[in-house]
């Protein structure tokens, strides 16, 4: 070989040595435990039954997986799947999912409602620790009534649950 490429097959590898540490390097990052979210689903669901409301309950992960579902005595067949599109929403968006209903209402032409499991309904909080959206929570089931919109029933239930567990999220 020539004096050329070996030094060419020097620049090279120390180029690779150098680039490679700064990419190499694990991502270090707080997701949901199952107790957590089995803590966040059945606090909500519990404080859903204690307002006499028949709900469901779904926590989502960081990549908006199921981690928990939970169907409540005598809820409705659709609350599941509600639940679980209102807490993907909250994830997906990281923001609650009443805020795509503001959104809708701003731009009735939203793309965004149409993708896959996304729905605009109030009902579901992202889980956040510092800036990071680690899950979301969704709440399906609450009755509508003249002094008080199900969603908001169902946003508080969720609210109670991700307040149980406030303090492991830090």
């Amino acid at each position: 070989m020539s004096s050329r490429t070996v030094r060419l097959i020097i620049a090279v590898a120390s180029i690779c040595a150098l680039a490679a540490p700064a990419g190499a390097q694990p991502l270090v990052r707080k997701d949901l435990s199952l107790a957590m979210a089995l803590t966040i689903a059945t606090t909500a669901s519990e404080a859903c039954k204690a307002l006499n409301q028949r709900v469901s309950v779904t926590v989502v992960g960081r990549n908006g997986e199921i981690i928990v579902q939970l169907r409540g005595d005598n809820a409705s067949p659709h609350t599941i799947e509600n639940s679980f599109r209102k807490a993907y929403t909250a994830r997906t968006f990281r923001v609650p999912s009443g805020e795509i209903v503001k959104r809708l209402k701003d731009n009735p032409q939203l793309g965004a409602i149409h993708l896959t499991n996304v729905v605009a309904a109030q009902g579901a909080l992202p889980i956040v620790v510092g800036t990071d959206v680690i899950g979301a929570a969704g709440v399906s089931g609450a009755v509508t009534t003249p002094e008080s919109p199900g969603g908001v029933k169902d946003e508080a239930c969720v609210k109670a649950g991700l307040d149980k567990v406030a303090d492991q999220l830090k």
